[in-house]
C-alpha cells in the first residue's frame, strides 16, 4: 500500500512540475505598456491551457493569449463569442521578447466588458 502511495505522490509531483514549466506567467509581459485597441478576430482556438486568438494590430497579425476555458466560461465568454469575424476591443500587454504576442487583461464584445485575469 505504501508503494502505491509513493507512486501516486510521484505522479502528482511530476504533473505539478510540468504544468509550472509550461505555464505562461504575467512576468513575460510588459504590464507597463498597455495596448488598447479595436480589432477583428482572424482565427481562434478555444481550448486549454489558454484560449488563443489571432488579431491584426498595427498591420501585423498578433497572437493573443486569453484566459483558460474554465475562466472564459465563468466570465460569460463562450467559444461562439471568440470566433473568426468577431469584433472586439482588447486591453492587453505585449510580450517582452516575442514581437507579435500579447496577453489580454480584458476584452469588450458588443460593449460588454469581460475581465480575464
Amino acid at each position: 500500500m505504501n508503494h502505491l502511495k509513493s507512486i501516486s505522490l510521484a505522479i502528482v509531483c511530476l504533473f505539478c512540475i510540468s504544468f509550472t514549466v509550461f505555464h505562461h506567467g504575467w512576468a513575460d509581459y510588459n504590464q507597463k505598456k498597455v495596448l488598447d485597441f479595436r480589432t477583428t478576430i482572424e482565427e481562434s482556438i478555444y481550448e486549454n491551457p489558454h484560449v488563443l486568438a489571432k488579431v491584426k494590430y498595427k498591420k501585423e497579425i498578433w497572437t493573443v493569449y486569453l484566459a483558460p476555458t474554465s475562466r472564459m466560461i465563468s466570465r460569460g465568454v463562450t467559444a461562439d463569442m471568440i470566433k473568426k469575424g468577431t469584433q472586439l476591443r482588447l486591453v492587453a500587454y505585449p510580450h517582452k521578447t516575442k514581437k507579435t504576442e500579447m496577453r489580454a487583461e480584458r476584452i469588450f464584445i458588443d460593449s460588454v466588458k469581460y475581465e480575464l485575469r
